[in-house]
């Protein structure tokens, strides 16, 4: 299977999204996704009963495409993002390595 980037991701995204949506529209389909999550998690832990049709694979697939494609058209590179943001989280509290750091480490 092919190996996916943000960036690409995002480029897919946005241009799928190049008209008609807006960053609220997203986010509330956003939202509507993490109470799907919710409900498989509780299916899953015993808490509801499992109906068997949810997934919880799926559900996160579309969180994460709703969160990058609000990202997307706003402009946002996730990746410097992520990177910019785990190092100041690895700063806060005194973590390492850094995603920066760990990623150089993998590719070395």
């Amino acid at each position: 299977m092919k190996q996916l980037t943000f960036h690409e991701l995002q480029n897919y995204l946005a241009l799928k999204y190049t008209e008609g949506r807006t960053s609220s529209s997203l986010f509330m389909k956003l939202v509507e996704e993490i109470g799907e999550v919710a409900e498989v998690l509780n299916q899953l832990e015993g808490r509801k009963a499992n109906t068997g049709t949810a997934s919880l694979e799926k559900e996160l697939v579309d969180v994460i495409h709703y969160a990058v494609a609000i990202a997307s058209i706003n402009q946002i590179d996730l990746t410097e993002a992520i990177i910019t943001k785990d190092k100041q989280a690895a700063l806060k509290y005194n973590q390492s390595p850094n995603l920066e750091e760990y990623l150089k480490l993998q590719r070395e």
